[in-house]
């Protein structure tokens, strides 16, 4: 008799967790999705694969979740202290370092199908791997631009730069100056967030920023080839007056408004933006899309490529990285990349015709992306912390005339060693 009591517990104790824990009913895996989607299209793109999941497998429900960008990084610490985390985590490369080496997302590298892992190149995968492990999946990248007043530059009769034949820095500073006049201006650079938008394009010139020694620490540095995009900015606000100071304190959406009005010629920004200046300029608004200016090494540029993650919580990573290869499926991958209007990482969705268009210059920006390399600041740890309280303000000053060089350089060095210092003890 008691045999059968403990056959009955032991069953009872079996079904009990089949039908709870899962989040559904017999035995089903519910895996929750956060996206970061938040272009219309791009939201109508993820929300469309996810149920053309579920209906394929009804033994794994995706259940979709809005995220935000602006908040995502406090929200996923939140949620990761509290054992309350996505199973699939989108958000950007440059964010995932103090995740990846606070143990806080799952190793995918035993677990991505061959498939996928040959499918986008190395220098793509570089953007997510810390140490020895890879912590998400790298899909969607965009270089920076600038979008142009086609009327504009034609009519002044300036050299218009291609891909193959870029401005220098020094010959976008001048075209620049001779733009402006009788109150507009030759660029407006939206600059509330001017971290990655200046180490990026650091890059072209040789400048790195952050240096990792023998010993493995990484210690901030301003040589001559970190000034150079910086200077350049500095300099064509307070010295020749071909940018606009009130635009610094902009994110990218608040420019467009002046540039469609005639009062800037050239905005720098991601090249996703396109979608907003479709959907937004003035009938018979003519624009363009130019590389951003070239330096020592040529068109390179930095890059922090949307992610897919699964968290280390997760019960079910290996049905998390089923969902994230089916997302990722070349033919998928186009679908999110033209509804974000950027590019996909992967080789086969990237030579997608539909990428390669003239049309809204879709040509220009696929052009660029084999300049494209791992942003400088990647796996460092203590960057986000470093970027807020040292680099921001410390770049804000600069690029209005509230300090000099000399000054963003010892706050950037000395003040940003001593934010990393604490995170390599």
């Amino acid at each position: 008799m008691r045999t059968r009591w403990i056959f009955v517990l032991v069953v009872g104790l079996l079904l009990t967790a089949c039908s709870s824990g899962d989040g559904g009913s017999e035995g089903r895996v519910t895996l929750r999705f956060q996206s970061l989607a938040w272009q219309q299209e791009s939201v109508d793109a993820n929300k469309e694969l996810v149920q053309e999941w579920n209906a394929a497998h009804p033994d794994v429900k995706v259940e979709y979740v809005q995220g935000s960008w602006d908040s995502v990084h406090d929200q996923l610490l939140t949620s990761f202290e509290g054992g309350e985390a996505p199973d699939i985590i989108h958000d950007a490369s440059d964010d995932l370092a103090d995740f990846a080496y606070g143990g806080y997302l799952a190793d995918l590298g035993e677990l991505l199908p061959a498939r996928l892992k040959s499918d986008i190149p190395q220098r793509s995968w570089e953007t997510t791997t810390f140490g020895d492990g890879i912590y998400g999946v790298p899909f969607l990248q965009e270089p920076r631009v600038l979008i142009a007043n086609a009327t504009w530059l034609r009519e002044s009769g300036v050299r218009i730069p291609t891909p193959q034949n870029p401005w220098t820095w020094e010959e976008f500073r001048s075209i620049a100056e001779e733009l402006s006049g009788g109150g507009k201006y030759g660029v407006a650079w939206p600059l509330k967030e001017p971290v990655s938008a200046t180490l990026n394009l650091s890059l072209s010139t040789g400048g790195q920023m952050f240096h990792r020694g023998a010993d493995g620490r990484v210690t901030v540095r301003f040589d001559a080839a970190d000034e150079v995009v910086p200077r350049t900015v500095h300099d064509e606000v307070n010295t020749d007056g071909s940018a606009s100071s009130s635009t610094l304190g902009m994110g990218g959406s608040d420019t467009l408004p002046g540039f469609f009005g005639g009062k800037y010629a050239m905005v720098p920004l991601g090249f996703s933006y396109r979608q907003q200046i479709v959907q937004q300029a003035p009938k018979g608004f003519d624009w363009m899309v130019l590389p951003a200016p070239a330096g020592a090494d040529g068109l390179t540029q930095g890059v922090s490529p949307q992610t897919l993650s699964v968290a280390e919580d997760s019960p079910h990573k290996k049905e998390a990285v089923e969902f994230i290869d089916f997302l990722l499926q070349p033919k998928n991958m186009v679908r999110l990349a033209l509804g974000d209007w950027m590019l996909p990482t992967g080789t086969e969705a990237f030579k997608d015709p539909a990428l390669h268009t003239t049309k809204d210059h879709w040509a220009t920006g696929t052009a660029l992306a084999a300049h494209l390399r791992s942003a400088p600041a990647q796996s460092v740890r203590g960057y986000p912390e470093w970027k807020d309280k040292v680099a921001t303000p410390a770049f804000q000053e600069y690029y209005s005339g509230a300090i000099g060089l000399a000054e963003l350089r010892k706050r950037l060095v000395e003040d940003g060693n001593l934010v990393l210092a604490r995170y390599q003890r």
